[in-house]
């Protein structure tokens, strides 16, 4: 776990230029918070202990305002930018290197319990406001951009924009 907080610190120092120093992110990144309560739920969640990791996610998200669920599988230098409003759903899967912004939320279009929230590749950024809905997948080094609503998978080194996205 300290290797993943280790590695998110260094993300934010590469890709925050408002970022002064290790102990203002450690103190001031909500997005590492959550991303610190997320992975002791997971833990939690995958001893199945899942009231705990569900109480934990609930702590998180009334401390940070990010709510990420404990069973969200969650990659390496995952980077929450500004966070409040972000939603992370069950299912979800995100890549190594992954940039989001506030109000995203990567959501389900169905209640059965299936796969039914997005997997995010490696390298994507996904901008303020944005919402993945259902099991689609985004390709490695994808962009989705403010406000867009993906409903379809996105390939690789695609940027998409608009409600309903669209390809660029």
């Amino acid at each position: 776990m300290f290797y993943s907080i280790k590695d998110y610190i260094t993300a934010v120092k590469k890709r925050d230029p408002a970022a002064r120093s290790i102990l203002e992110i450690i103190l001031c990144y909500p997005g590492l918070h959550a991303l610190f309560f997320h992975r002791i739920a997971n833990f939690m969640w995958r001893c199945h202990l899942y009231l705990i990791a569900r109480f934990i996610s609930h702590i998180s998200r009334f401390l940070t305002a990010i709510e990420i669920h404990p069973a969200a599988k969650i990659g390496k230098r995952f980077f929450i930018d500004h966070g409040v409003g972000v939603v992370i759903g069950e299912t979800a899967e995100i890549g190594d290197d992954v940039h989001i912004y506030h109000q995203v939320t990567l959501g389900a279009v169905t209640s059965e319990k299936v796969k039914r929230h997005p997997t995010v590749g490696n390298g994507v950024v996904i901008g303020a406001g944005a919402k993945l809905l259902g099991p689609i997948t985004i390709g490695d080094n994808a962009k989705i951009g403010a406000n867009a609503v993906v409903i379809s998978d996105v390939a690789s080194g695609t940027s998409m924009v608009g409600v309903l996205a669209k390809n660029l």
